[in-house]
């Protein structure tokens, strides 16, 4: 059976697995400076899980246990916060990755409640879980009086906009971020 529930700090090392999972190799290594590797990023994305502070925080993610094992996350803020819960980011990335993304274009706008990662484990797909996830995360929107949740989709990513069309998502215009071009959604 899975269970949907808040993350804890512990959970951190897991967490971050999963949102790089999300974010692809590709991505993460785009946010790595020269020499750095993709086991730099996860140490880092893993200190970020377990902060208070940052758009990765455990305060941010909804997990899906099966058992005692997470096997799967949606990692979601108030969009109105980006720029405040990016900070950590940055910082962090300046001195664990010797890159600096202060100028990052924004990729959600105040009045949603943005999913910025979801993504279950290979043997856990296809079994409702990330659907499981999506309703949770619409229900926190609920809950914390926003009116929509957003997200971007990579453009090249059909199979990502049609999970998201099941469960209520529409297309609400076109964006570019991560040197990619993506499709902002809305529930």
């Amino acid at each position: 059976m899975i269970v949907i529930q808040p993350a804890t700090p512990a959970q951190a090392p897991e967490i971050a697995h999963l949102i790089m999972m999300a974010m692809t190799d590709e991505c993460c290594l785009h946010f790595c400076g020269e020499g750095y590797t993709l086991d730099h990023f996860r140490h880092m994305m893993t200190q970020l899980v377990a902060r208070t502070d940052s758009q990765y925080s455990y305060l941010n993610t909804l997990v899906a246990m099966h058992a005692d094992q997470v096997v799967g996350i949606a990692v979601s803020y108030d969009g109105a916060q980006l720029h405040t819960l990016r900070r950590a980011f940055v910082e962090a990335a300046k001195t664990s990755l010797g890159k600096d993304h202060s100028a990052m274009a924004d990729e959600t706008q105040a009045g949603e409640l943005y999913l910025d990662s979801l993504a279950v484990l290979p043997a856990y797909r296809r079994q409702g879980i990330a659907r499981q996830l999506l309703r949770a995360t619409k229900a926190k929107a609920t809950q914390l009086r926003l009116p929509c949740v957003g997200l971007l989709v990579d453009q090249g990513n059909p199979a990502g906009e049609r999970l998201y069309a099941s469960v209520g998502f529409r297309y609400l215009n076109d964006s570019h971020w991560g040197g990619h071009p993506m499709k902002h959604l809305v529930l």
